[in-house]
Parts: structure tokens; C-alpha cells; sequence
């Protein structure tokens, strides 16, 4: 079940479209436009099982390296590489 309200600021969560982001081991893998419930105020975005069970279901193809997925480019850095 869906919450009505976001857990951290009890904003309204909105019907929507979200990008999931993760990052495994060296690679990240972000799928566009996933179904989610979306919080006005902050953006956590929060997800019917439905949804999760598909996301899982990317995530074992991406393990197995069957899901075809196409580059991103990204750039990384660690704040400790930053001079303030």
C-alpha cells in the first residue's frame, strides 16, 4: 500500500514518473520512467509492489547481463578531491 503523505516530510505524494538510479559495483544503471508516487516537496518517490516487483526483475536481468542497456555518460568525483 501507497502512503498518502511522504514519510520524512508529510508533503502529498503525486502520481508520476520517476528515474531509478543504482549503483552496482562499479556500474550504474538508471531505468527511466518507472511508476511512482512522488513527493511534492522533497521528490522521494515511493513505489507500488507492482512496480518494485518490475524494478527486481530489471536489477536480475542486469546481474545475469541480459537486460540491454544502453551508455550513459556520467562523471564521479569524491568530495575529498575537491579543494574548498
Amino acid at each position: 500500500m501507497i502512503p498518502d503523505r511522504c514519510s520524512f516530510c508529510k508533503v502529498k505524494l503525486v502520481k508520476g514518473s520517476h528515474e531509478f538510479v543504482v549503483k552496482v559495483g562499479e556500474a550504474i544503471l538508471a531505468i527511466k520512467d518507472v511508476d511512482a508516487f512522488i513527493c511534492q516537496e522533497c521528490g522521494e518517490a515511493y513505489y507500488t509492489s507492482g512496480t518494485s516487483r518490475r524494478i527486481d526483475q530489471a536489477m536480475r536481468k542486469f546481474h545475469s547481463s541480459s537486460l540491454l542497456v544502453h551508455p550513459l555518460p556520467a562523471g564521479e568525483v569524491s568530495l575529498n578531491e575537491i579543494e574548498a
